[in-house]
């Protein structure tokens, strides 16, 4: 199968990225981050994740960073009492689906399923939906087993490791003590 793998951050993918090539399956990256903030913050990750696509010889999309659609949508989702990682996944990962759609993917997955830090069950539940209305495989696999993998290929690799989860709301959460 040709899978397309959302990538949050390098970490993140180097795992997946092992793990589904492994199986005999074709991996492609693709980088749609949005909700990354500050745009600095963006850059780096970006940059590590070409760094680490370099280094691994696995090909990535990098798609457009639309900050200001997203924080739209996201704005939206709060003042309605919606759960805002819950609305940032389900874009992300629409966005990937169409995407694997529209391009001949078998299927495709997200990277965001290797923390331990992100709520597993709806990730997963998300993707399945999102499959159905797109009519293509939500390839799913529990990859946390596989952090502390990607953690040290990480530091093998000296790639940048992010402290928070990248939302303007999370960098706000984490450093506001």
């Amino acid at each position: 199968m040709k899978i397309l793998v959302h990538i949050c951050c390098a970490p993140c993918f180097a795992y997946p990225h092992q793990r589904i090539q492994d199986q005999g399956d074709t991996v492609v990256g693709y980088w749609f981050n949005p909700n990354i903030h500050p745009f600095m913050e963006y850059c780096a990750r970006r940059d590590a994740v070409q760094k680490y696509a370099s280094l691994e010889d696995v090909a990535v999309i990098y798609d457009d960073y639309t900050l200001m659609p997203y924080l739209s949508m996201i704005m939206a989702e709060i003042e309605q009492g919606k759960d805002r990682c819950l609305a940032c996944y389900r874009y992300r990962l629409e966005k990937t689906a169409a995407y694997a759609r529209k391009h001949g993917f078998d299927g495709f997955t997200t990277t965001l399923l290797s923390s331990h830090h992100q709520k597993h069950k709806k990730i997963r539940e998300i993707g399945e939906k999102i499959a159905d209305t797109y009519d293509i495989l939500f390839y799913y696999q529990d990859f946390r087993e596989g952090w502390s993998h990607g953690r040290a290929l990480s530091m093998q690799y000296s790639l940048y490791r992010q402290r928070y989860c990248g939302c303007l709301w999370s960098e706000y959460e984490k450093y506001k003590e």
